[in-house]
């Protein structure tokens, strides 16, 4: 708690347009400490993978976020799918769909789908931003994702002030 404290009071943020915290799934003391630290966050984002096993962790943190009065933006499905280089053939190497299927069960928005793509470890490992790469499949979820997510944050803002 005291290095988060720490970390989101006494960081010199400068103006910021956002503040997001990756934490691990769950619901452990991290979440806890940001939702007291922050108790007016404009939205939670809840990522996860398609299989049965990851969706149990997202459904306690999408309960433990409304729990804390904490508005969530939405459902993302990471690691759907992965096209083949060879044959463009898709495999759904870790399932796919369990993350719709969990936002629509908790009644709140799924945002996207971001398959898996070798091109982010590239890039990655050559120090350069993803969304700066070529077009491709995955470029264009994260793209249509955050433009999602830029119109929720927005809405949450302006609902909250009120």
């Amino acid at each position: 708690m005291k290095v988060l404290k720490d970390f989101l009071g006494q960081v010199k943020w400068g103006e910021l347009d956002y503040l997001i915290i990756d934490l691990p799934p769950g619901t452990g003391d991290e979440p806890l400490s940001i939702g007291q630290l922050i108790p007016h966050c404009d939205g939670v984002l809840i990522v996860t993978t398609p299989q049965d096993v990851a969706l149990l962790s997202v459904r306690k943190s999408i309960m433990f976020a409304k729990t804390l009065n904490m508005p969530i933006l939405g459902v993302i499905e990471n690691m759907s799918g992965f096209t083949c280089p060879h044959c463009n053939k898709n495999i759904d190497i870790f399932g796919s769909g369990g993350g719709e299927k969990a936002a629509k069960e908790l009644q709140i928005s799924f945002l996207g789908k971001i398959p898996l793509d070798e091109k982010i470890v590239v890039s990655g490992d050559e120090g350069k931003p993803f969304v700066l790469s070529e077009e491709t499949p995955t470029l264009k979820a994260f793209t249509e994702i955050t433009n999602r997510i830029e119109k929720l944050a927005e809405a949450s803002v302006k609902a909250r002030t009120r």
